[in-house]
C-alpha cells in the first residue's frame, strides 16, 4: 500500500525521465518494442557513509531474535563450539556488508521540475514520485554517529502522507542545500532560482537555556512521583516480604524510570532554540542527536499551554501543539508566559490568547468535586479556548478555521445539575472539551461555534 503523495512505479509521464530496464519490460519484450531503448535513472546516490549504516539490519534482525526468545538464543548459543561461531561471524560480517553496499548502490533520488522521485529497493523496486507542491516541510536530524561523520538526514513531510520519506544520509552541506531548494520550489520559485535563492533568514525567538531546561525538569510533578514511589514502594515490600531480592527488583527499576525519563527529556530538549522564517516557525534542538524542524503556520491545528503546579511560582509553562501530518508535538518546553505567548502568536497568526476565563457555575460542584475550579472558558473572534486541570492547568487554542465538529454530550448525572459539555473537534484528530458548563449555555454555544467554524473556513479559504 502506497501512502498518500507517493505512487508505485508506473510508466513515465511525458516529459519525465524514464525508468531504468530492469524495471520495464524483459530483454525480448524490449528489443521487439519500437521507440529508442529506456535509459536509466538519472539520480544521485546517497552519501558512501550510508552502507555503513545499513549493513547494521541484518545484525539487528539477529538482536531482535535474541530479544525476543532470550532463552532459545541462549540454547542456540550453547549448542556452538568456537570454530562455529567465527565460521558463522565470517559470514555474517560480509553478508551485513554485502547487504549495505547494495541498498545504498540501488537507492538513487533525482530532483525534477514537479516532483522528487527516491527510488530504493534491493529485490522489489519502489520509486516515490513526492510531488513538490505537496511538500510541507523538510526536517534535518543529525543523530550522534552522523554528526561524527559529517552526514545528515533529510525527512520530508508531505500534505495527506501518513509517513515522511527520507533521505538517510546525505553530506551536512548538501542535506541542507537540497532543503532549501525543495522548500523554494514547492513556495514556486522556478528551478533555476531555487538553486541559488538558498534558506530563507530566520530570526531567533527565543532559545531555552540548559539550566532552566534542567529545573524545570527538576519541578515537574511526574519526577517527584517516580521518587516519592521508588522511595516509599520498597520499604513496604521490605515490611510485608523481607527479601532483598525483591526490594532491589522494584526500586532499581523505579529510580532508573524516574532517572531515565527526565534525562531523556533533558538529551532531547537540550538547546531549544525556535526562529521564526517565511517557511514556518524553526526548531532545533538535541544534546546528542540535533534535530531541525520546521513547523508550517497553515498545519498548526491546536496549540496547549500547559501549566504545572510548581511552575507558576517561576511564570513558566510549556507549549505543545498539534500539527496535522506531523508528529511534532512541542513547540516551546520551557518559557515565561508573556515569551511563550509570542511564540504562540507567530504560530497562529491573529490569536491572542485569552487573559481571563469564565468557571463553570458553583453547582459543577456536585458533579466534580474541587477539581471543577480548573476548568474555564473563552471564546474570541479567532479562537476557542478551554482550560481543564487544577494541579496541572492546560488551556487548549483551536482557531475557528481549524475547527471539524462540534459536539454537545450530558450524563445523567450532568442532567440532574443542568450541566452539558461542548466538545470541539480539530483537523489533528484531537477533541477539546468544554466541560461542566450551565446547559443552557452550552446549547447556545454549540450553535455560536458551528457558525463561527463556517464563517472561519470561508475566510481562511478566501484568504
Amino acid at each position: 500500500m502506497n501512502t498518500p503523495g507517493t505512487t508505485p512505479d508506473a510508466a513515465p509521464e511525458p516529459g519525465a525521465a524514464p525508468l531504468p530496464p530492469d524495471d520495464a519490460v524483459s530483454a525480448p519484450e524490449a528489443a521487439a518494442a519500437p521507440g529508442p531503448a529506456p535509459q536509466t535513472f538519472p539520480g544521485r546516490r546517497l552519501h558512501p557513509f550510508t552502507p555503513f549504516r545499513r549493513a547494521w539490519a541484518p545484525v539487528a534482525v539477529l538482536v531482535g531474535w535474541a530479544g525476543h526468545d532470550p532463552s532459545g538464543a541462549q540454547r542456540q548459543l550453547e549448542r556452538l563450539t568456537g570454530s562455529m561461531l567465527l565460521a558463522g561471524l565470517a559470514v555474517l560480517i560480509p553478508a551485513a556488508a554485502l547487504y549495505g553496499f547494495l541498498s545504498w548502490w540501488f537507492t538513487r533520488f533525482a530532483v525534477t521540475d514537479s516532483e522528487l522521485r527516491i527510488r530504493t529497493g534491493l529485490l522489489f523496486r519502489r520509486t516515490a514520485h513526492i510531488r513538490l507542491e505537496r511538500i510541507q516541510a523538510v526536517d534535518v536530524t543529525r543523530p550522534l554517529v552522523a554528526r561524527i561523520a559529517g552526514v545528515a538526514k533529510l525527512r520530508i513531510d508531505v500534505v495527506g502522507a501518513a509517513k515522511k520519506d527520507e533521505l538517510s544520509f546525505l553530506g551536512e552541506r548538501e542535506a541542507r542545500a537540497l532543503r532549501a531548494e525543495l522548500l523554494a520550489r514547492a513556495a514556486g520559485f522556478a528551478p533555476d532560482a531555487a538553486r541559488t535563492v538558498g534558506e530563507a533568514p530566520a530570526h531567533r525567538l527565543l532559545r531555552v537555556p540548559p539550566r532552566s531546561l534542567a529545573l524545570a525538569l527538576a519541578l515537574t510533578g511526574a519526577t517527584w512521583a517516580s521518587l516519592l514511589a521508588a522511595l516509599v514502594v520498597p520499604p513496604l515490600l521490605w515490611f510485608l516480604t523481607h527479601s532483598l531480592w525483591t526490594v532491589l527488583g522494584v526500586a532499581l527499576p523505579l529510580l532508573g524510570g524516574a532517572g531515565a525519563r527526565s534525562a531523556g527529556r533533558y538529551v532531547a530538549e537540550y538547546d531549544w532554540t525556535v526562529s521564526d522564517s517565511p517557511d514556518g516557525l524553526r526548531i532545533d534542538h538535541g544534546l546528542l542527536d540535533r534535530t531541525h524542524e520546521t513547523v508550517p503556520r497553515g498545519r498548526v491545528q491546536t496549540v496547549r499551554i500547559v501549566e504545572p503546579l510548581l511552575w507558576r511560582r517561576l511564570g513558566w509553562v510549556r507549549v505543545e501543539l498539534d500539527v496535522a501530518g506531523s508528529a511534532n508535538s512541542v513547540l516551546v518546553p520551557v518559557a515565561p508566559r508573556a515569551v511563550a505567548e509570542e511564540v504562540v502568536a507567530r504560530v497562529l497568526p491573529g490569536v491572542t490568547v485569552p487573559a481571563v476565563l469564565s468557571r463553570p457555575p458553583r453547582r459543577a460542584g456536585r458533579v466534580l468535586p474541587v477539581w471543577w475550579r480548573g476548568h474555564g472558558l473563552a471564546v474570541t473572534g479567532t479562537v476557542f479556548a478551554a482550560r481543564h486541570g487544577l494541579l496541572r492547568r492546560r488551556l487548549s487554542l483551536v482557531p475557528h478555521a481549524k475547527v471539524q465538529s462540534v459536539r454537545l454530550t450530558r450524563g445523567p448525572w450532568q442532567r440532574l445539575w443542568r450541566l452539558a459539555s461542548v466538545h470541539v473537534d480539530s483537523g489533528a484528530g484531537r477533541t477539546v472539551t468544554a466541560g461542566l458548563r450551565d446547559a443552557a449555555e452550552a446549547a447556545l454555544l454549540l450553535r455560536e461555534q458551528a457558525e463561527r467554524s463556517r464563517t472561519g473556513r470561508r475566510r481562511a479559504g478566501s484568504s
